[in-house]
């Protein structure tokens, strides 16, 4: 039986998809196989040796010891597009609500409670709350990922001029896209000619400020800005000051933070963008399936450290996987410990990420448990499970 660790509420219909006598899943166990997680910080958090897979309930993985978790052979994979809907309706609210002076309006009304002639007041005060309508204007978007395909598509259905940026668009994202999508050529020409710019790209160290003074400094007078991806995305202080120049008319954030709580022509949202029922069982449903393949199976999907490979279900006599660095002469030192061990190989995966690599060997030879030892003397192996 596999134990699984969760350090945040998943949600049970995810959990049910598994057998109970193959999986147990807790709030607190000792020498857990995997750990599943939404928000909580794994950075400081002692990873206990046993773990094999770490799976974030969600798309950012900023919490997450990525480097650590590579470098012991730990699997870490996310949910793309689980709560990509969910985010893309938010959006439209963050839309409407940087365009229409709808939150200024309502708090205005409000102002009115107990007043005998609300009607009269209304009807002579309405104009002050007007906005744009979105028809027509021209929309960039940052990021064109499973979200930002999305969003660009729900654009142009509203009749918005879209033009997109993404520096690695994937071929099955780009099948997704609407071919009335602007690709721009770079960040800065679309700051340029856009009306209203959303991110939609990962938080990474090369991400970290993306929207800043430099960037800031090519927008368009009279922007508005919406960030629903990651509050480090966007330089704070950066954005106070384009809000105060008026090169920024609005901007609208998931991700409030104490200097910009307060400020006219800021938006904060109590980071709502995949905080609905059908967003979390999503997100349940797929990172729970992800940790039954990878420790069933050895397969691997949506890894954020470690390259995916889909070898189905295990139909030889044997299967091991082993986790290690992508360095030269790696399959070769591995086939040769096999070959002394008169296991013969039926078919052999190996694909790599970066510095760290993956390989899966069927075999039609039992492979004993004293083999691992030997595979584990090899340098740059960091990791070796025998399946079957």
């Amino acid at each position: 039986m596999f134990k699984v660790l969760l350090l945040n509420k998943i949600s049970k219909k995810g959990l049910k998809q598994v057998s109970k006598d193959q999986f147990e899943f807790s709030t607190d166990c000792k020498d857990p196989d995997a750990i599943l997680v939404r928000s909580a910080d794994l950075h400081d958090y002692d990873i206990p040796r046993s773990v094999k897979f770490i799976g974030r309930a969600g798309a950012g993985v900023n919490n997450i010891p990525i480097e650590e978790c590579s470098k012991r052979g730990i699997v870490v994979c996310n949910t793309p597009g689980a709560n990509a809907n969910a985010v893309k309706e938010l959006v439209l609210v963050g839309l409407l609500l940087s365009s229409r002076r709808i939150m200024s309006g309502i708090e205005w009304v409000k102002s009115l409670n107990g007043s005998d002639n609300v009607e009269e007041l209304v009807e002579a005060e309405k104009s002050e709350y007007t906005g744009p309508e979105l028809k027509g204007k021209r929309i960039g978007v940052i990021g064109l990922g499973k979200i930002g395909i999305l969003v660009a598509n729900m654009a142009i259905a509203l009749g918005m001029k879209v033009y997109g940026f993404d520096t690695s668009l994937s071929v099955d994202n780009a099948l997704g896209l609407s071919n009335q999508v602007n690709i721009a050529k770079s960040v800065e020409k679309l700051m340029e000619k856009c009306d209203y710019v959303t991110l939609h790209i990962p938080y990474l160290d090369s991400t970290k400020n993306f929207v800043n003074e430099e960037l800031l400094s090519h927008s368009k007078p009279g922007q508005k800005i919406l960030n629903f991806a990651r509050g480090g995305l966007v330089d704070n202080e950066a954005m106070i000051k384009a809000l105060k120049d008026g090169r920024i008319s609005r901007y609208i954030t998931d991700f409030p933070s104490e200097d910009l709580i307060g400020l006219k022509n800021v938006v904060a949202i109590p980071h709502l963008g995949a905080s609905t029922p059908e967003s979390e069982i999503n997100c349940a449903r797929m990172v729970v399936n992800e940790c039954r393949e990878y420790l069933e199976l050895g397969n691997i999907f949506n890894s954020v450290n470690y390259p995916d490979i889909d070898d189905g279900l295990i139909e030889t006599t044997g299967r091991i996987t082993i986790n290690h660095r992508n360095i030269p002469n790696m399959i070769a030192q591995v086939t040769k410990i096999l070959g002394k061990n008169n296991i013969n190989i039926a078919n052999l995966s190996n694909l790599n990420r970066g510095e760290y690599a993956y390989t899966v060997i069927n075999t039609d030879s039992p492979v004993g448990l004293d083999i691992k030892e030997d595979l584990y003397k090899i340098d740059g192996v960091t990791r070796v499970r025998i399946l079957k």
